[in-house]
């Protein structure tokens, strides 16, 4: 088994019994290897040289466990559409964390791998098709430049999972930074116990913050350092289009690593209320909610932190209100230094804000596709987009050709920042239908291709012109969480 070189730790897995439940998963009945990810195997310093599919299939699906691991399922709650739940890994068993030949840890995760004590009325197994998309997008993420959880094989289980119809079954490897939520934090809260509270803390800053030990007030601290992790994550998710759909307080997790892709997709024609997930009726979940749902969720994470961060609760609320009032502030000033990058605006100019939302207002208007206008400018978007003929428009570049010529910027360094800062593909929706069909239909090869160009978002190929174009209107196209 070690042939792989797995190098496991587990001290998630040595926390008290409140943390975690131990569990192995559930054995499959004919695995089957579907993608493994070569690139981050090197990452993990994991050797899959002298190992066949079928000894691959049989260890990434959970028959064979690897050496050193200790499986648990991870507790944890969640604001879900904003009711408090009481939760956990109902279909996921957290191997251990590895640890690589550069002393980086990474929690191993099979989801999909079976009921576990948190799984309610669920099966706790998953289907093919959501564990390909979340493959996709996760790994499209990590070459967006964005922080994510990224994904190490797929395998098919040779057994099916009844959904609406019945589905292929499948397993995923997903690899994290670690899966400490803001969830895990309300899980401990609410059973009120200081000592546990105390343990999860601090077990927090050891894995991620060890350098905030010195703090005067470590928990206000901690508080302070997820604000603006989330904000930089939230701001690169606008950035791009992503529109994660299910922005539950266990789905934000204490390292800023976005995680859980299950109902989210890439934003096509602009619009700040689009919505793709067939659940988020109300529309909760918006493009455009999800700086305000961002906050929401750490007002959630510093209520935790209450007897933490001074025992006068009254004194600890007021400062942590202070922390996440911030937030805004915090955001705005990001998120406008984040489109002027997408604009290629060097130094400030006065007339930066409204030159960036009257352009944001055309698209809206318009319905200009949100990527490919900004490819537009670079000139590497599709030739023939009359749209950007529009008088308007038209208008309104003559306006940023003139701001990017002011304070005798270059006109190269201009484009320069934004050819780093707009991709020219994302993970169009109907390309990302197109290639889990086939997937599931058993051809492999548009799914891997897809990757492939996914792989070098920012640079111009032979085949980036077929990924560019979108076809399905945004409010006919809806995603779903596969559970």
């Amino acid at each position: 088994m070690n042939k792989i070189n797995w190098n496991f730790d587990n001290t998630y897995s040595c926390l008290s019994d409140a943390f975690k439940e131990n569990i192995d998963p559930i054995p499959v009945v004919k695995p089957e290897l579907i993608l493994i990810n070569k690139s981050l195997a090197e990452e993990l310093s994991l050797d899959f040289s002298k190992m066949t599919n079928s000894e691959l299939s049989e260890i990434f699906s959970g028959n064979l466990l690897p050496e050193g691991s200790n499986s648990i399922a991870q507790a944890y709650a969640g604001h879900q559409f904003g009711h408090f739940t009481m939760l956990g890994d109902g279909r996921a068993v957290l191997l251990g964390e590895h640890v690589s030949k550069k002393n980086k840890k990474y929690d191993i995760q099979f989801k999909g791998s079976g009921k576990t004590a948190f799984s309610r009325n669920g099966d706790g197994r998953a289907a093919l098709g959501p564990m390909l998309r979340e493959y996709i997008i996760s790994e499209a993420m990590n070459y967006l430049d964005i922080p994510t959880t990224r994904s190490l094989a797929v395998v098919k289980t040779g057994e099916n999972v009844l959904r609406e119809k019945n589905l292929q079954g499948a397993i995923l490897t997903r690899v994290a930074s670690s899966h400490i939520r803001v969830g895990t934090f309300q899980y401990i809260s609410a059973r009120q116990n200081f000592d546990e509270l105390n343990i999860l803390f601090n077990y927090t800053l050891e894995r991620h913050y060890p350098e905030i030990r010195d703090a005067e007030n470590q928990a206000l601290e901690l508080l302070e350092r997820l604000i603006e992790k989330q904000c930089d994550l939230i701001v690169n998710w606008m950035r791009v289009g992503f529109i994660h759909g299910v922005m539950n307080t266990d789905n934000m997790t204490v390292s800023g690593e976005t995680i859980d892709y299950g109902p989210c997709a890439f934003m096509d024609i602009y619009d700040p209320k689009t919505v793709f997930s067939s659940i988020d009726r109300m529309g909760r979940y918006a493009y455009c909610n999800q700086p305000a749902i961002a906050k929401w969720n750490l007002a959630r994470f510093a209520e935790c932190l209450i007897p933490l961060i001074n025992k006068d609760s009254n004194k600890a609320i007021e400062v942590a209100k202070q922390k996440i009032n911030s937030f805004e502030k915090q955001y705005e000033e990001k998120w406008i230094m984040m489109m002027k990058n997408k604009l290629g605006l060097l130094n400030s100019e006065k007339t930066d804000k409204s030159l960036i939302l009257d352009l944001l207002t055309w698209m809206h208007q318009k319905k200009a596709d949100y990527t490919n206008t900004f490819c537009n400018l670079m000139d590497l978007g599709p030739k023939k987009e009359v749209i950007y003929n529009d008088f308007d428009f038209v208008n309104w570049k003559k306006r940023w050709k003139e701001r990017i010529f002011k304070n005798d910027n270059s006109v190269k360094k201009s484009i320069e920042l934004m050819r780093k800062n707009n991709p020219l593909v994302i993970p169009r929706n109907h390309r990302v239908e197109e290639v889990l069909v086939s997937a599931e239909e058993g051809n492999l090869e548009p799914l891997k291709n897809f990757l492939d160009i996914l792989k070098d978002p920012y640079t111009k190929k032979q085949n980036t012109l077929y990924f560019q174009s979108f076809s399905v209107p945004n409010k006919k196209y809806k995603t779903f969480c596969g559970t």
